[in-house]
């Protein structure tokens, strides 16, 4: 069977391409292909890169978007618990931490409760779920059931949005830095973290999958656990959206 070199980064070439069957290439083609149907196609989210919400709209998407962020850990520990493979959990760990922190007042989940904070909210209405609608909620909750019941390679396929991150936190830094200069720029510290974490996260996820799904049963599973976490993130929005002012929309 003939092979061909594929970089499995964001993008850009790397320094250790590997070397992938006509099968394996044409899944990453699908995998990438959910670009499309990225949260960042939203129209609420796209307003928010043109810097047309309103301060409350932001305080909301803030708030909300927090339940999703705490639970992340949750989801990646069950990662952890169903996978067989000691290489992969030594890696896969390190999510964990980038959102916990390996002390008090570090990790993700501090940098986006001070995110809030710079927004004009307080810690305890953030922690304390006061502003969370139960779309996100359901939506969220749906996502770590998943994770810790379908076998833990379709789990790991489901992470691989983080292929998209990278430039959609970019974007989303210029036009908070831009066009909501009302918030105070050392809260942005959680957008220019995941700026080199979503990268490192995404290739290894991606190594996995390609690993891992060999068979067409394999690669279909992982094409629709990406397609599930894209209604996940998509959901969502349509939530905050409708209860800050926006209908649901269509894709």
């Amino acid at each position: 069977m003939s092979t061909s070199t594929l970089s499995t980064g964001t993008g850009d070439p790397t320094t250790d391409p590997t070397t992938v069957t006509p099968e394996t290439a044409q899944l990453v083609e699908q995998l990438r292909a959910h670009a499309q149907s990225y949260h960042s196609a939203h129209p609420f989210h796209l307003r928010m890169n043109e810097g047309a919400l309103r301060p409350d709209q932001i305080r909301g998407w803030v708030a909300n978007r927090y339940y999703y962020q705490e639970m992340i850990p949750r989801k990646d520990a069950a990662i952890l618990a169903n996978c067989p493979d000691p290489a992969v959990r030594r890696r896969w760990i390190r999510r964990i931490t980038d959102h916990d922190g390996d002390a008090p007042g570090l990790g993700g989940i501090e940098a986006w409760l001070r995110l809030g904070e710079a927004c004009g909210l307080t810690r305890e209405e953030i922690e304390d779920h006061r502003h969370l609608v139960p779309g996100v909620r359901f939506a969220v909750d749906a996502y770590v059931t998943f994770a810790r019941t379908r076998p833990w390679v379709e789990a790991v396929a489901s992470s691989l949005t983080e292929l998209f991150a990278p430039d959609l936190m970019a974007e989303r830094l210029r036009a908070f830095e831009q066009r909501y200069t009302w918030i105070d720029p050392e809260g942005l510290a959680y957008f220019r973290n995941r700026l080199h974490q979503a990268p490192r996260d995404s290739e290894h996820a991606l190594e996995v999958v390609t690993q891992y799904c060999r068979t067409p049963q394999d690669r279909d599973a992982a094409v629709a656990a990406l397609s599930f976490k894209c209604d996940v993130l998509w959901s969502m929005m349509d939530a905050i959206g409708q209860a800050y002012g926006d209908r649901p929309s269509a894709r």
